[in-house]
């Protein structure tokens, strides 16, 4: 498993694991990061991440971004 900003930008990828507390996990989730579904890291810049999770583009901080992992 590695953390997401590191995946290869436009290849899709399985969420294994999203750590951090319980809100961290609540609010990746309402964002649609949930285990199982897939991610593709569209973009990664000024320490933003740009990921497409279910049908929609979402950008996260690289410090949340590296909760999840794949």
């Amino acid at each position: 498993m590695i953390p997401l900003p590191m995946a290869t930008p436009g290849e899709q990828n399985i969420i294994r694991k999203i750590g951090g507390n319980p809100e961290v996990k609540r609010h990746l989730a309402s964002l649609g990061f949930t285990v199982g579904e897939s991610a593709t890291v569209v973009a990664s810049m000024n320490g933003n991440v740009i990921v497409r999770v279910r049908e929609t583009r979402v950008a996260i901080n690289e410090e949340m971004a590296r909760r999840i992992m794949i």
